[in-house]
């Protein structure tokens, strides 16, 4: 990746060595991080170089009548100008200067102080135009005729005001082990940011389940980025998930892909722990037979403040456990706990945001056969 930005935007850290160099960084890195729990070999799977997300988002800047997109600098020292970023795949990099230009040619840049750009593989893009004012018909048809030019869609986001301008999601396709899945991406909502890495991410984790047998239970399943997949592999998937609009997001991506076998409720997993155990009864689970389930295995993909002693706890309580971590710190916490029922069988290194700190790691984990 060639970037003239590099060394001042706080987007990249390590970019010296090119990609292979940050990629074996990382990699020595964590090899030693998890050597108290697993001395073999761990899985690499590599990003593009380039053109790897398909999520972004940038400042507004304002000089005198001009507008330029901004990032952080990557010393605090306020931001760094950009006008091109080789990070955003090639859609959302070619759109960037006519959407700029279109903004100032339309006089909507009073007060606009963000652009975040969402897109599908295909070229659908949504972008959202951040605003410190409340935002008017003339605006909504200005906006329009942009969209409309454009070829794209555009939500005016301000204090307790959303307006959409066509749709606010886009339609992604995700092509894993020669099968295809459909994902609406909402808007202002989490989606992974590199598709090529999430393909990956998510076959890993299917071949991670191969030799288990009965139901699958998945704790923190978003929008069923994983679930739907894997629902290809059990008789049933139970998943539960803490956002409400998640949920939503998941129960139409499930219909989207015509897939039939999984229950998705909205609960925390101290809630869920409680439903098991019959503390609590709630109208959530009210339709769900517990007793139909022979859950064996779990897939735990928390936040990045990883999983909380409880739920690493509660999960140590099934034969196979599979996480996918977007934080190898907090990973490395809760392997403290797991360790003491579950052995690492296996491990992986996904290069999610290249040139930068952050990985994403998978681990397998097996109960230990007592002695």
């Amino acid at each position: 990746m060639d970037c003239k930005y590099f060394g001042q935007c706080g987007a990249c850290r390590f970019y010296e060595d090119g990609y292979e160099g940050q990629l074996q960084q990382k990699l020595m890195q964590n090899r030693e991080r998890f050597s108290p729990y697993y001395q073999g070999d761990i899985a690499l799977f590599r990003s593009l170089d380039e053109h790897y997300r398909a999520r972004s988002e940038f400042k507004i800047w304002h000089i005198d009548d001009a507008i330029h997109y901004a990032m952080n600098h990557k010393d605090k020292k306020g931001v760094v100008l950009v006008d091109a970023c080789p990070q955003v795949n090639e859609y959302i990099a070619a759109l960037m200067p006519k959407l700029l230009a279109a903004i100032q040619k339309e006089a909507i840049d009073f007060k606009l102080f963000g652009a975040d750009f969402l897109s599908s593989s295909s070229g659908e893009i949504v972008v959202s135009l951040l605003y410190h004012r409340k935002l008017d018909a003339a605006w909504e048809e200005k906006a329009k005729k942009i969209a409309g030019e454009l070829g794209i869609y555009i939500i005016g986001r301000a204090r307790k005001q959303k307006v959409v301008i066509g749709q606010d999601y886009i339609t992604e396709s995700l092509h894993i082990k020669k099968k295809e899945y459909k994902f609406h991406y909402i808007e202002n909502s989490f989606t992974q940011p590199n598709p090529r890495v999430n393909e990956q991410m998510i076959a890993w984790a299917m071949d991670a389940f191969a030799g288990v047998s009965g139901d699958l239970l998945e704790l923190y399943c978003g929008a069923g980025n994983f679930t739907i997949p894997f629902a290809t592999l059990f008789e049933k998937v139970l998943a539960t998930e803490i956002s409400k609009s998640s949920i939503n997001a998941a129960k139409a991506n499930m219909l989207l892909n015509d897939v039939h076998n999984i229950e998705f409720v909205r609960m925390s997993v101290e809630e869920f722990t409680q439903a098991l155990k019959g503390v609590r009864e709630f109208r959530r689970m009210a339709h769900i037979d517990m007793n139909s389930y022979n859950i064996n295995t779990i897939f735990v993909d928390p936040p990045r403040s990883g999983m909380d002693e409880f739920s690493c706890h509660f999960s140590a309580q099934y034969e196979t456990i599979v996480y996918i971590s977007c934080n190898p710190e907090t990973l490395h916490r809760d392997l403290a706990i797991l360790c003491q029922t579950h052995k690492v069988e296996s491990m992986a290194l996904f290069d999610q945001f290249p040139y930068t700190h952050h990985v994403e790691m998978g681990v397998k984990l097996i109960r230990k056969v007592s002695s």
